[in-house]
């Protein structure tokens, strides 16, 4: 009946003129009610929104195991102890050879000191034998104290430098003067003056020597 009587009604308003409102939906309106979610869903988005959140923080307050954590920190303390022992050896090792050169060359001085005595011991024994009219118990007295007395050095490391004979060698000999000669070949050990010495192969004094040169050869 309404029905009937609403369509009269229009028709009768259609015939008379009169404009009927009409409401037509645009695009932007139809997606922008599309994508606005129910109450229900909004609820239910919450809910699962909210209940992410609070296991995140589960995982993230969770405690790390014990067990795991006390070897990790046990291999750290082992790996340092490693170190330090290592380093300490190294230590050890450096200190030894530090105090064993210092023992080595720790008489130096006193040696050089003695080394004037031996000259003297030695000039006197070599009078001693060129003289005729000298005690022979006192020279074989000086030759045995002389000895005795390299014996001892000999004992700590001193050893005298070969030079007779020998070619120069600026390291271990200092020439005094050359002298011309066709005996030897230039540049060689044809009279030593003084002897040099050693101590553990480190130079200690440097023997006085003379050396040889050719016929001609200027200085």
């Amino acid at each position: 009946m309404s029905t009937r009587k609403d369509r009269s009604e229009n028709e009768t308003g259609n015939e008379a003129g009169e404009e009927i409102p009409i409401t037509v939906e645009t695009p932007a309106d139809a997606v922008e009610a599309a994508a606005e979610p129910a109450p229900d869903e909004i609820s239910e988005m919450e809910i699962e929104t909210e209940a992410s959140e609070d296991a995140a923080e589960a995982v993230e307050g969770e405690p790390a195991d014990p067990l795991a954590a006390a070897k990790q920190e046990a291999a750290d303390y082992y790996d340092r102890l490693l170190r330090l022992s290592a380093e300490f050896d190294n230590y050890k090792k450096r200190s030894n050879r530090e105090l064993a050169e210092f023992r080595k060359f720790s008489n130096e001085q006193i040696i050089k000191d003695l080394l004037g005595v031996i000259d003297n011991l030695e000039r006197a024994l070599s009078s001693a034998v060129d003289q005729e009219g000298c005690s022979k118990p006192i020279a074989e007295g000086v030759e045995l104290t002389l000895k005795e007395i390299l014996k001892i050095l000999e004992k700590y490391g001193v050893t005298a430098i070969a030079a007779q004979g020998e070619t120069f060698d600026p390291t271990y000999h200092q020439a005094v003067m050359q002298q011309e000669t066709a005996d030897q070949p230039p540049n060689t050990v044809i009279q030593e003056l003084q002897k040099g010495y050693l101590l553990h192969n480190r130079l200690l004094r440097p023997s006085m020597v003379t050396v040889s040169k050719a016929s001609g050869e200027s200085e």
